[in-house]
């Protein structure tokens, strides 16, 4: 019997083709996994929104992209996280304007003390004017703006004394995260600020290391800070939230359909956190009170016109062109 070895190379060759060809297809219907890092603990409302963003995602593209989430700092500090972001390493994580403005001035001036009347206020200026100014800002960085999420309104805490009005502030130990926006808010009201680092918060607060904070309602909440501040004001002297950002190149990845789904599921996401939050939080203050706080709700505009040498820092920081075109947004959306 002879062989035909050239028609039996040929064949060899298509055969090869066809399997190199069988392997790429079938590797291009594998899931692409992408990590999602944050920081919230798993009963905040900040993790159930991740949950449902990425089982939201995997649903509308068939498994096609999955999201596998890690909550509360498992991948490292917020400011770690969205370096591993920016560096391409993290696929997407949930860094507040706080840590963003790093990176790009522009999200400083978000932190603005009472520069909004709610939160409705706070949504339309963040998703308006503000998303279309800093979002292609932000791709200059390696990422991708899908959406604002939610954070708080901040407030108050101490072990000390009850605050009614700015005097009550004075020479308080308050923590702040490094934040300067905060800083300054805190320090124009008469507090002595120290940075410590939230992990070691509780303790700080236990030992009398500092006297209080200042954060979310939800914060305060589901975090038990309760159990060693018994003293709560509402001041809502902050505004911040978390901002859904995604790596450019993981972006990159994405079929054009399926960036359509990652951008919608985000805001969906995000809007049903933005919506539990502010529900959640008309119960909160009687919950804290339950859990022994004493709450007080002092005259937010006396702590309003003590801030303009925190006005003048945060300018200086942010830049002041970056100020102005942020605050001609604030006025522009206010009132609607």
């Amino acid at each position: 019997m002879f062989w035909n070895w050239k028609r039996i190379r040929t064949a060899t060759a298509v055969l090869s083709g066809a399997v190199v060809l069988a392997a790429m297809s079938a590797a291009s219907v594998q899931a692409l996994e992408l990590k999602l890092g944050h920081y919230a603990p798993e009963t905040h409302p900040g993790h159930k929104a991740t949950v449902m963003f990425a089982d939201a995602v995997k649903a509308r593209t068939n498994g096609a992209v999955t999201v596998k989430v890690y909550p509360a700092q498992k991948l490292g500090s917020p400011p770690e996280m969205l370096e591993q972001n920016i560096q391409g390493t993290l696929d997407m994580s949930l860094p507040t304007q706080g840590a963003l403005d790093k990176y790009d001035k522009a999200f400083a001036a978000v932190m603005t003390p009472f520069a909004y009347d709610d939160y409705q206020h706070a949504w339309r200026v963040l998703d308006g004017p503000f998303l279309d100014w800093v979002g292609p800002r932000l791709e200059k960085q390696g990422l991708v703006f899908l959406s604002n999420w939610e954070w708080g309104f901040r407030n108050v805490t101490n072990g000390k004394r009850p605050v009614n009005s700015p005097a009550d502030m004075s020479g308080l130990k308050m923590r702040t995260p490094p934040e300067l926006q905060l800083q300054a808010a805190m320090e124009a009201a008469g507090a002595v600020v120290t940075k410590i680092s939230f992990k070691e918060l509780p303790l700080s607060l236990k030992q009398g290391v500092v006297d209080g904070q200042e954060n979310p309602l939800s914060v305060i909440y589901h975090y038990k800070l309760y159990e060693v501040q018994p003293h709560l004001a509402i001041t809502r002297h902050v505004y911040n939230s978390m901002v859904h950002v995604m790596s450019k190149r993981a972006w990159d990845k994405l079929t054009d359909a399926q960036k359509a789904v990652v951008r919608e599921e985000s805001k969906k996401a995000g809007q049903w956190f933005r919506d539990n939050m502010v529900k959640e939080e008309e119960g909160l203050v009687e919950k804290l009170k339950g859990k022994g706080m004493k709450v007080t709700f002092p005259d937010r505009a006396k702590f309003r016109a003590l801030m303009q040498p925190a006005y003048e820092r945060i300018g200086e920081y942010a830049g002041k062109e970056n100020m102005a075109t942020f605050l001609k947004m604030v006025e522009a959306e206010r009132g609607k």
